[in-house]
C-alpha cells in the first residue's frame, strides 16, 4: 500500500507438475499486470460451496475502554470492534509458466482441471475478508467474519485460520433448508491466484462463469448474524460482496447496520466500477452503500471512476456531500501516500520508504489501522500515519492471510521511519485546495507550525505519541485506548 517501488520476492510456490502445458494455460478474465500498491490483488473468488454455519459464540468482554462517537443506538452493547462482511475464500497460490488467455471456454476448462485434484496445503492461503480480519486483529482488535464456508477441506482450513488468530466466526445460512439450490452451491469459495515469472497475477473463479451471485440461495439475514452486527462497532464491506450476495441482502445488512448502530465502512475496490454499469439492483446497492456509510475507502483511481473527477480531493468532497451519514473519506494514492478527507478539511500523509517485497494485503492492512483509529479517536493525521505504517509492513513481507503485517513489525518499522516525501505532488494537490480548507500534513522535517491554512505536524511527533501505546500492546497483547 503506499509505497515506492515495487521488487517482488519469488513467489514460494512451485508449479505443480501435472498442471505444466506445452501450449498457453486459460484462466481469468481479470489480470493485474501493473500491481497499484493500493489495490489489494486478493481477489475473492467465487465458487459456491457446501451448507454448514461454522458458529464461535461472540467474544464477551468489557467495552469500557472503547468508545465509538459514531453509534446512533448507544445503548446497544458493543463488545466486537470489526465484523466483517461475507468474502471468504481460499487462496491457492501457483507459480505458472504464463498467464492464460481469457478465452472464456479455455478458462472454464483450466478451472475444471484445477479443480480436479486439490493442490497440497503449502499452496492455500486464507484470502478476501480474512486479510483485513487477521490485520486487525494482530493490532488488538477483536474481530468477527460474518459469511459462508463449506463443509470441506478449504472451509475447515478457513475455520482453522481464523480461530488461531482469535477471530471468531459467524456464519451465514438460511434459517430453513434451500431446496432446489445445487449443493456445488454451497461449498467454499476458491480464488486460484496465479503468478507468472515477471510476478504478474491473474485469478481464477467458478464465479466468472455464473451470472448469479455464488450465495445467491442466501435470501435473509439470520438472527445469530443479526446479533453479531449489533454487537460490533465496525461492520466492514468491500465490493466484492457482490460476488457472493444478492444486492437484496446486501441492502438488507446495511440497513440493520444503521439500525443498530453499527459504523459502515466501505472499499468498493475494482469492483465499483463495474457495479456502476450493472444490473439496476446492483447500482442501488452501491448508491446505498456510498450514501450510508459512515466511512468510505478507495483508490484515487476508484474514487474518479464513481464521482467523474480526476482530482482525488474534490471527489471524496463529492462523495462526502452525497453521503448521509459519510464522515470520512480515505483516498489512497499509492506509493505517494494517503489522504483522509472530512467536511471540515483535509489530512495528507507521504508513504513510508520501505523495500517492497510484495503488494498483496497492503489495503487490507491499511484499512485495518483505519478502523483502529476511527474507534479509538486517535488523531486523524496519526491514524493516517499508523495506516500507511501498517500497509507498508506489510508490503515488506510476502503475500496476504497470515502473511500480513504483525503488531512487531509494525512497532520496528516505526521505530526507524522514513517517509517518501514528494513536495511538487503534494504543493500541486494541494495549491487549489489550500484557500477553502483547513490541511494537515505529515512532515519528515520540523516546521514553524502553521503556513497559512497548512498545519504541519511532524513525523517524530506521530510516532513519539503512537510508539509507546504500540510497545505498551505488545507486552499487554492488546491494544487499549
Amino acid at each position: 500500500m503506499n509505497h515506492q517501488s515495487v521488487a517482488f520476492k519469488n513467489t514460494q510456490f512451485p508449479f505443480p507438475p501435472h498442471l505444466h502445458h506445452s501450449t498457453p494455460i486459460p484462466s481469468r478474465l481479470l489480470f493485474a499486470f501493473s500491481l497499484h500498491p493500493n489495490k489489494t490483488i486478493t481477489k475473492s473468488p467465487y465458487s459456491a460451496f457446501s451448507c454448514r454455519g461454522f458458529h464461535t459464540p461472540l467474544l464477551n468482554h468489557p467495552s469500557s475502554s472503547f468508545h465509538s462517537s459514531n453509534a446512533t443506538k448507544p445503548a446497544a452493547v458493543k463488545t466486537v470492534d470489526v465484523a466483517t462482511l461475507g468474502n471468504l475464500c481460499v487462496d491457492i497460490v501457483l507459480n505458472v509458466p504464463k498467464l492464460p488467455p481469457p478465452s472464456p471456454d479455455s478458462r472454464k476448462a483450466f478451472m475444471e482441471q484445477l479443480s480436479s485434484s486439490p493442490p497440497d496445503k503449502q499452496y492455500w492461503e486464507a484470502g478476501g475478508n480474512c486479510n483485513m480480519a487477521i490485520a486487525a486483529a494482530r493490532l488488538g482488535l477483536k474481530c468477527v467474519a460474518i459469511g459462508h464456508v463449506g463443509n470441506e477441506i478449504y472451509g475447515k482450513f478457513l475455520e482453522d485460520v481464523l480461530q488461531a488468530e482469535g477471530i471468531g466466526m459467524v456464519g451465514m445460512s438460511e434459517e430453513t433448508d434451500v431446496l432446489n439450490a445445487p449443493s456445488s452451491s454451497y461449498e467454499t469459495l476458491l480464488c486460484w491466484v496465479l503468478v507468472d515469472p515477471l510476478q504478474k497475477h491473474g485469478f481464477c473463479s467458478r464465479a466468472d462463469f455464473s451470472k448469479e451471485p455464488a450465495f445467491s440461495w442466501m435470501n435473509t439475514l439470520s438472527e445469530e448474524v443479526k446479533r453479531a452486527i449489533k454487537r460490533s462497532r465496525i461492520l466492514f464491506c468491500n465490493g466484492y460482496d457482490f460476488d457472493e450476495l444478492s444486492p437484496h441482502m446486501i441492502i438488507s445488512a446495511v440497513e440493520y447496520t444503521v439500525e443498530v448502530g453499527t459504523s459502515v465502512f466501505f472499499d468498493p475496490g475494482p469492483r465499483g466500477k463495474s457495479l456502476l454499469s450493472g444490473t439496476v439492483e446492483e447500482q442501488k446497492a452501491l448508491e446505498h452503500f456510498l450514501r450510508m456509510s459512515d466511512v468510505l475507502l478507495l483508490t484515487s483511481d476508484e474514487a474518479e471512476s464513481l464521482t467523474g473527477l480526476v482530482d482525488p480531493i474534490l471527489a471524496a468532497q463529492e462523495l462526502l456531500r452525497k453521503g448521509n451519514r459519510t464522515k470520512w473519506v480515505v483516498v489512497k494514492m499509492g506509493p505517494k501516500g494517503s489522504i483522509l478527507i472530512t467536511k471540515s478539511g483535509i489530512t495528507c500523509a507521504s508513504a513510508f520508504k520501505v523495500k517492497i517485497m510484495d503488494t498483496v494485503g497492503c489495503g487490507d492492512s491499511f484499512v485495518a489501522a483505519i478502523a483502529y483509529g476511527f474507534i479509538h479517536n486517535i488523531p486523524l493525521v496519526t491514524t493516517l500515519a499508523f495506516a500507511n505504517a501498517v500497509g507498508a509492513a506489510t508490503a515488506m513481507g510476502c503475500g496476504a492471510g497470515r502473511n500480513v503485517a504483525t503488531l512487531k513489525q509494525v512497532v520496528e518499522l516505526m521505530e526507524t521511519p522514513d517517509l517518501n516525501e514528494d513536495d511538487k505532488f503534494w504543493n500541486e494537490l494541494l495549491r487549489e485546495h489550500l484557500d477553502s480548507q483547513e490541511v494537515t500534513f505529515l512532515s519528515k522535517m520540523v516546521l514553524n507550525g502553521s503556513n497559512g491554512r497548512m498545519k504541519h505536524v511532524t513525523l517524530q511527533k506521530v510516532v513519539s505519541e503512537l510508539l509507546p501505546k504500540l510497545k505498551s500492546s505488545q507486552l499487554e497483547g492488546t491494544l487499549s485506548s
